[in-house]
């Protein structure tokens, strides 16, 4: 069974995002961003951002390959993970959805001492009334809750060779900046609950991640709820 290929990558987020697939390794990506940025989904409506609001608080806007909403990276208040794999590998699926109950699980493995109660999405992409704004305000397929709240957002960018899975989970949620950066501006009240930040350090989650992918730690197979090695 393939290993992974761990790095760690930071810098600037739109470059990050315009990096091209790989074809033929499965490749983990540890990112951190150099400076506060709003990552848009690829299909995401310029005008659904407030392009002043971003500009006073000195918030970078970019754009994203993968679809959904806006992301709000905060330097030190995240982790974010890419998990790349080629269409030859036996963690792909050709179905959209399924693809992705592998990558919750393995967050869902890698958190449980620090959210035991969390359970990964295996239904419809389910959009609320900012979900095309936020990312984190609707819930896809393989995405972990707490409750109602979301814990790790899921977003994927695939081609017929290979599928990229960007993950984060928030350690610290700013309901008030993201709700003024939506050019209809929500209220912060109704940003705050959408979120459940990791209590863990960034350095404690991305060891346990490390681990996960590295000693081949179960998680659900996407095709079904049996269990299924990493590598």
């Amino acid at each position: 069974m393939a290993s992974w290929h761990v790095q760690h990558m930071a810098g600037n987020v739109g470059a990050f995002h315009s990096r091209e697939l790989p074809r033929r390794q499965r490749v983990a990506t540890f990112f951190s961003a150099d400076a506060a940025t709003l990552v848009l989904g690829s299909s995401q409506r310029d005008e659904s951002v407030d392009a002043e609001a971003a500009t006073r608080q000195h918030i970078d806007v970019v754009r994203r390959r993968s679809g959904g909403g806006g992301v709000l990276l905060c330097p030190g208040e995240f982790v974010w993970l890419d998990l790349e794999i080629p269409e030859s590998d036996e963690l792909w699926s050709d179905d959209v959805g399924r693809s992705m109950w592998w990558v919750g699980e393995l967050w869902r493995t890698a958190l449980a001492e620090y959210e035991p109660t969390a359970t990964v999405h295996r239904g419809r992409l389910l959009r609320t009334r900012w979900s095309d704004d936020v990312c984190f305000a609707g819930t896809g397929p393989g995405e972990v809750l707490v409750g109602a709240a979301k814990l790790v957002g899921i977003s994927q960018r695939r081609t017929r060779d290979a599928a990229r899975f960007q993950t984060m989970v928030h350690l610290t949620w700013r309901p008030d900046v993201v709700a003024s950066l939506v050019s209809e501006t929500p209220s912060p009240d109704a940003m705050a609950p959408l979120v459940k930040p990791c209590q863990a350090s960034a350095e404690t989650i991305t060891k346990r991640l490390v681990d996960a992918l590295e000693n081949g730690q179960n998680v659900a197979r996407q095709h079904d709820t049996a269990s299924a090695p990493l590598r």
